[in-house]
């Protein structure tokens, strides 16, 4: 506060020769020194805003230096998952950090079978009349092979196996049929050698009921007696009613019961006395 008093009067002062050197003051008034703080000499705006802080990383001046931060984070779980099997490997004792120790090292293995001495031809091997195929022209050779089994998997229809349509009879399709009568046996009824007495008699037919082709007159049948449904219950009679007892409908006049006495120095009642 009093670095700031001191910068104030010292530019008043100032401001007091560059006045008074360039010319007379108006009035009475002159130039003086302040008796207190003035707030128009001041820039700051006071304690009314709340400026960011420069400390910490919540809330930091943006147009400040930061300077930079580092934070301890929490155990990662691939730690606590890690399947490393660690320092469990056994190194064998001839492997050094530039690789085997050098030292020689024999293995047990079967004996190598001989090779065999190739065998030259002889000059019975070989059999020239052969060779005229491959030397001078011939005539085509077939052979005769056995049937291959691929054959029998194949379901290719043979030439059996395609009927023609037929040609004769009244069944043809590309061609025009004649007409075909056909020659039937001889019947023995109605013919002349028929044997009359095999005919059946008037006793062999059913009488029709007149009622089909006539008039039928009115029929009726006799059923049992039919009785209505009901109960088979016992149902209370006249005298089973006591009209005198209903309160439910009608005034009640009050009634009393009498009880029994009830006393602490009653004696209990003994049933079963001992003999």
């Amino acid at each position: 506060m009093r670095s700031s008093l001191s910068e104030t009067c010292s530019r008043i002062g100032t401001f007091t020769r560059i006045m008074t050197s360039s010319g007379p003051w108006v009035g009475n008034w002159r130039p003086h020194k302040p008796r207190g703080p003035i707030a128009a000499l001041y820039g700051s705006p006071g304690p009314k805003y709340g400026l960011p802080g420069l400390t910490g990383i919540s809330k930091h001046d943006p147009t400040k230096f930061k300077a930079p931060m580092f934070s301890f984070g929490v155990r990662h779980y691939q730690s606590n998952s890690d399947c490393s099997p660690g320092p469990k490997y056994l190194i064998p004792s001839n492997i050094t950090r530039q690789g085997l120790d050098g030292t020689p090292a024999f293995s047990l293995h079967s004996r190598i079978r001989e090779q065999r001495q190739f065998q030259v031809p002889g000059p019975g091997q070989y059999i020239p009349e052969h060779s005229e195929k491959m030397i001078y022209r011939s005539a085509p050779a077939f052979t005769l092979s056995g049937r291959i089994k691929d054959f029998k998997q194949s379901q290719t229809p043979g030439p059996a196996a395609y009927n023609l349509p037929p040609v004769l009879g009244p069944n043809t399709v590309t061609t025009a049929a004649a007409p075909t009568p056909s020659l039937y046996g001889r019947s023995k009824i109605g013919g002349f050698d028929e044997d009359l007495k095999k005919t059946p008699g008037p006793a062999a037919y059913k009488v029709v009921d007149p009622y089909v082709y006539m008039q039928k007159a009115p029929q009726f049948s006799m059923t049992g007696r039919n009785f209505a449904p009901g109960e088979t219950t016992r149902k209370p009679g006249p005298g089973e009613y006591r009209p005198e007892l209903v309160t439910s409908t009608r005034f009640k006049a009050p009634s009393f019961t009498f009880g029994l006495r009830h006393s602490q120095f009653i004696a209990p009642l003994i049933v079963d006395v001992p003999e």
